[in-house]
């Protein structure tokens, strides 16, 4: 089947499994070309199917070897197999089993789904279709088994042999070369969180006892000589299985768990039920080879696939279209461990930040869609931000609605109710529906309608009646698709600041819930706030309340009034940006860059007064401030006919102003956080360095000279990669001799680890200069980077293609680099190709010579023969 005829697969079309698969057992002898697979199925008909339909299993690139029913050798005449599919057109109206042998060559599957051999490991991944490359199977979500599975291997190959659940049986075979190990796994669950590993592995473990009085082994199995730096994952592990028994009430079910990490991974890591397989990135770490951003991702990372034992494991998605009702929710519980570890502030910014820097571009684009999608080609490519971070934004605002106490028995309600079926949207909110008593028929457009809202605020103070009287209005744009838009609802939490703080919050309006929240639930609303003796400043949408875009009617006086004032931190940080992207849209629209200069002094005057307050009592909230809003970001809030060169060269003016303004505290900030005693990735410490390096930055664009000088010295003084990587980023921003020394000198102490490689690749391909297309395409000949690496790839081609001035070329070069490099791909990796493809998702707001040059390069993407289903998909959403 060619990729463009596809099925389009809807969600209207969803109808129960025909059979249902009771257990599974699997024989697997692993060997790097030949590996035999040898299936047990126990079928039976579904009682919600169609009574008497044939029996189609799915395959990917398969070749039957044998088949028996009942153990019976099957007739060719009363089966169909192809690469694709095996089909017994009458099967037994009754429950029998299906012996099927299937050999793969996992050392050849360079698509790194289903099962592959990469650096000597044998390794699976499933999600979201792959188990169907091992083995002919009803390869659904819905069909839930129980698996018994035992591996077998050469011993001096695959010493470490481990698949889901409890080991129950393992030993060498007669003549002591070979070794087998029986994993079984009592909990039943979808093909797509089957899982083995099998190779040379080092290790470390540490028992675990839960709440509930339940034994459990932990360990970390990671690349030979490389234990030393498991030692965080684990801790992770630990302290995010504590915090799901005392926040959620979830305990673990199995005897074991086991993480295991891999170099050659399409996805950041999967949550397969008690053997997560991770790539390494987000599990390796020590202060030489990970920065404390590895550190903070190994955490959520870690806790991430942890918290999926429950959400996303336990209780499944019946179908595809409900990937944000495991994907959002562990996302927002990710999202909840790392608040109450770290800075709450602090992550809830961060979050931010990249919500609106993924997903908000992605809903301004060609490739928008809901947060349950209803139609789609490659599910492969709906693990988007939409699903996952836009998708834990409406978990969050469904918490702000519902309020704590009926929230937290909505999830109780819901894992008890759910727990070991395939669950929809639905039933998910049917039980806050009932825990609540509030009717949620209208916030679950949430889940069904693309696009960004904006909400226009403004308000009026009428000082005789000491009343204010607000506005709110909502409005969502078209998307693909989808060109009328209704309501939806909009928990915006609000505050009223004045002069020395928040104001008392007196209405009567039935908007306004407890806890300050409005809810904007129709196109506007107003409400009126009595009682006050002075004119108030509204501080709206507290705590980012909702994934909207909030236009306010205040000046920039005002604002960065709230920036001093107000008690949220969330919104005295978005307060000081909103003046920061005023002036910079205005500077890249127009090209002016006159203007920037008053400005700069104002921002810098209200950060001189903040850097000399109580700023360094959370030194990390302090970096974030400081840290302006990007030029991306600028871009994305014209929207309209951009010029990239333009919006960066405004970026860069009023950097290099504020820097120069503010010389003085950013340079004494060096010295007053320079740290003194061992590396610790510990909120306190993390955050003192990261204000510091912000500095760093700054002062970098400012006063290079200067800079130039500090940086080196600081990376010479470095014990840990966060400063080290600090001075590199401070560097490529000053061209020069020095700058290329520092690069080679970099490259020279880290060329044996290739995670930190990625890093120095990605800083050289984000450098916004002209000679950088030509640096990446010299960086590719380099022992450093593999186009079979997803890592590699990610790092250096998607390094370039977030290069908002050199992917975006006014000559169209950079288009033409990366749809060369994803038709490239796209024979050997479809995934990582389709991804990589994704940076064209903004194209069609650039201005007209640029959006043109892009659209060719798609078009001559699209128009590639033998394109993936992957990448057709994605070509073709972003032309229509």
């Amino acid at each position: 089947m060619r990729a463009e005829d596809a099925p389009m697969i809807r969600l209207e079309d969803y109808r129960p499994s025909d059979w249902l698969i009771d257990t599974v057992d699997l024989d697997i002898l692993l060997d790097a070309n030949r590996t035999r697979v040898r299936s047990l199925l126990k079928l039976r008909p579904n009682p919600q199917g169609r009574q008497g339909a044939p029996l189609v299993l799915d395959g990917d690139e398969l070749a039957l070897g044998s088949i028996a029913l009942d153990d019976v050798p099957l007739a060719p005449t009363l089966y169909t197999s192809t690469p694709q599919s095996l089909t017994l057109p009458s099967p037994p109206d009754r429950a029998f089993s299906l012996r099927i042998e299937t050999e793969l060559n996992p050392a050849a599957n360079t698509k790194l789904m289903g099962l592959y051999r990469s650096s000597g490991v044998y390794c699976t991944q499933c999600e979201a279709d792959g188990f169907r490359r091992i083995t002919y199977f009803l390869d659904r979500p819905d069909v839930m088994s129980v698996y018994t599975v035992r591996l077998e291997a050469v011993k001096a190959e695959a010493p470490v042999l481990l698949a889901n659940g409890n080991l129950v049986a393992s030993g060498e075979l007669p003549g002591g070369e070979r070794h087998f190990a029986v994993w079984h796994d009592p909990h039943p669950k979808p093909a797509y969180l089957f899982a083995i590993v099998g190779g040379r592995l080092d290790h470390i473990r540490q028992p675990y006892v839960t709440a509930e009085g339940r034994k459990v082994e932990l360990a970390v199995y990671v690349e030979p000589g490389k234990a030393g730096r498991a030692g965080w994952a684990l801790d992770s592990l630990v302290r995010c299985m504590r915090w799901d028994e005392r926040v959620f009430g979830r305990n673990y079910d199995l005897d074991v768990f086991n993480v295991v990490a891999v170099s050659d991974f399409n996805m950041g890591a999967m949550e397969n039920k008690g053997l997560n397989i991770f790539n390494d990135k987000y599990v390796l770490a020590d202060p030489l080879t990970a920065s404390d951003g590895d550190y903070i991702s190994i955490e959520a990372i870690i806790a991430h696939e942890y918290f999926h034992n429950w959400t996303g494991n336990r209780i499944t998605c019946r179908d595809w279209f409900q990937l944000c009702l495991k994907e959002g929710l562990t996302v927002f519980r990710d999202q909840e461990f790392s608040s109450d570890e770290r800075s709450r502030p602090v992550k809830r910014i961060s979050d931010v930040r990249t919500l609106r820097s993924t997903q908000f571009s992605e809903d301004a684009g060609p490739l928008a869609h809901p947060v349950r999608p209803r139609a789609y080609k490659e599910i492969n490519n709906f693990y988007t931000p939409t699903v996952y971070e836009k998708g834990a934004e409406v978990i969050r605002m469904l918490k702000v609605l519902t309020g704590d106490d009926a929230f937290a028995r909505g999830m109780d309600l819901y894992f008890e109710r759910c727990d070991g079926t395939a669950a929809t949207i639905e039933e998910f909110l049917d039980c806050f529906i009932e825990t609540s008593g509030q009717d949620l028929t209208h916030f679950a457009r949430w889940y069904e309608q693309a696009g960004t809202p904006t909400v226009v605020a403004s308000g009026h103070y009428d000082a005789a009646a000491g009343s204010y009287t607000l506005e709110l209005a909502q409005s969502t744009p078209p998307t693909p698709g989808q060109e009328e838009k209704a309501p939806v609802v909009i928990p915006v939490a609000l505050g009223l600041v004045g002069k020395t703080g928040d104001l008392p919050l007196n209405s009567i309006s039935p908007a306004l819930k407890a806890g300050g929240v409005v809810v904007l639930d129709q196109p506007s609303l107003n409400l009126t706030f009595t009682g006050l003796s002075e004119a108030p400043t509204p501080s709206l949408l507290r705590g980012f309340s909702a994934p909207v875009r909030l236009e306010l009617d205040l000046g920039d006086a005002e604002l960065l009034r709230l920036f001093t004032a107000d008690s949220d931190s969330f919104n005295r940080w978005q307060a000081f940006q909103t003046v920061a992207t005023r002036a910079l849209v205005r500077a890249g629209k127009s090209g002016n860059l006159s203007e920037l200069a008053e400005k700069a002094r104002e921002l810098a005057a209200a950060l001189a007064d903040f850097l000399a307050g109580p700023a360094m009592a959370d030194p990390a909230f302090a970096a974030q401030v400081l840290r302006l809003p990007s030029a991306a970001d600028i871009a994305r809030e014209i929207g309209k006919d951009v010029d990239p060169d333009a919006v960066f060269a405004a970026h860069r003016a009023l950097s290099r102003a504020i820097g120069a303004a503010l010389a003085e505290p950013l340079s004494a900030l060096q010295v007053q956080l320079r740290q003194h005693g061992p590396y610790s990735p510990a909120a306190g410490p993390a955050g003192q360095r990261a204000l510091r390096n912000e500095a760093l930055g700054l002062l970098a664009l400012a006063l290079p000279v200067e800079a130039s000088a500090l940086a080196q010295a600081r990376y010479a003084e470095a014990d840990n990669l966060t400063d080290r990587l600090a001075a590199l980023a401070a560097m490529t921003l000053i061209p020069g001799e020095a700058r290329e020394a520092l690069i080679g000198r970099f490259a020279e102490l880290y060329a044996d680890e290739p995670l930190v490689l990625d890093k120095w690749l990605m800083a050289q391909a984000l450098i916004p200069e002209a000679g950088t297309l030509d640096r990446v395409k010299a960086l590719m000949a380099s022992p450093a980077f593999s186009l079979g690496n997803p890592n590699r790839v990610r790092a250096l081609i998607g390094g370039f293609s977030a290069n908002l001035t050199q992917f975006n070329r006014a000559d169209g070069a950079g288009y033409g680099f990366i749809a060369g490099i994803v038709t490239e791909l796209d024979r050997a990796n479809p995934q990582v190709a389709s991804r990589l493809l994704g940076a064209f998702k903004t194209w069609r707001m650039l201005e007209p010579g640029r959006r043109d040059l892009a659209r060719s390069a798609l078009r001559m993407v699209a128009a590639t023969p033998g394109l993936s289903r992957d990448v057709s998909d994605i070509a073709a959403r972003s032309l229509a």
